[in-house]
């Protein structure tokens, strides 16, 4: 084999690599929506879809290049959507997704201005009463398991997502037979497990890193039932 073809190769090999990583991110979102339209058929006599509005705060990560230096994400408004489903025990299946966008500082890119980032999380799990239920109202324990996606809005920066939890509380009012109002606080847990050029793709004038990411978010939300 010549040289000539080596390195033609090794050309070939280094742009599928990022158009690779782009399939398998497209692949993955679709199987997740997948997931949220399967969560909302299981029961359709007994399924709620609730509709939030809250403010998410937290996520820090450190600078790979100096130490001591770190970056915090700006916090902001959400939206969220669930959609609830009854087991036979009383406790409900929950699909969730909760999107805000936030921004780093641009140092952390070795950017003037700061980098948009867009945090998406979507989780499956579910809600367990502690003294009602779904229709009667109450206290709950929510929480779920999935993946967090995160876009910044910059040129020459990576798409990333990563595995997460989120935990929380509520309280639930009921209006009306089929409408009720729902107040709740959750905690997201994400890990990143990096230690330098997470969001980079190449080219990255200042690197971060973190082994976890914490959240917080307060939700109040509108939920009909069908």
């Amino acid at each position: 084999m010549t040289l000539t073809t080596l390195l033609t190769s090794g050309v070939h090999q280094a742009a599928a690599a990022p158009a690779a990583r782009q399939c398998w991110n497209h692949l993955l979102r679709g199987g997740m929506a997948l997931t949220l339209v399967a969560g909302a058929s299981l029961a359709a006599a007994q399924t709620t879809v609730t509709l939030y509005g809250g403010v998410r705060g937290g996520g820090e990560f450190e600078n790979a290049n100096a130490s001591g230096e770190s970056y915090s994400l700006d916090s902001g408004a959400t939206l969220s959507a669930s959609v609830d489903w009854m087991f036979a025990d009383g406790r409900q299946g929950q699909v969730f997704y909760s999107f805000q966008r936030s921004a780093l500082p641009g140092a952390a890119f070795g950017q003037s201005g700061e980098v948009a980032v867009n945090i998406s999380y979507l989780h499956l799990g579910g809600r367990a009463f502690f003294d009602g239920s779904a229709s009667a109202g109450g206290a709950y324990a929510v929480g779920g398991l999935g993946a967090t996606f995160l876009a910044p809005g910059q040129s020459g920066l990576s798409d990333e997502i990563r595995p997460s939890i989120n935990v929380g509380f509520g309280y639930q009012w009921p209006l009306a037979p089929k409408i009720a109002l729902r107040a709740e606080v959750r905690g997201y847990a994400t890990l990143i497990d990096s230690d330098g050029g997470f969001f980079c793709s190449g080219g990255c004038v200042v690197s971060i890193r973190g082994n976890s990411m914490v959240q917080a978010e307060g939700l109040l939300g509108l939920t009909i039932g069908f």
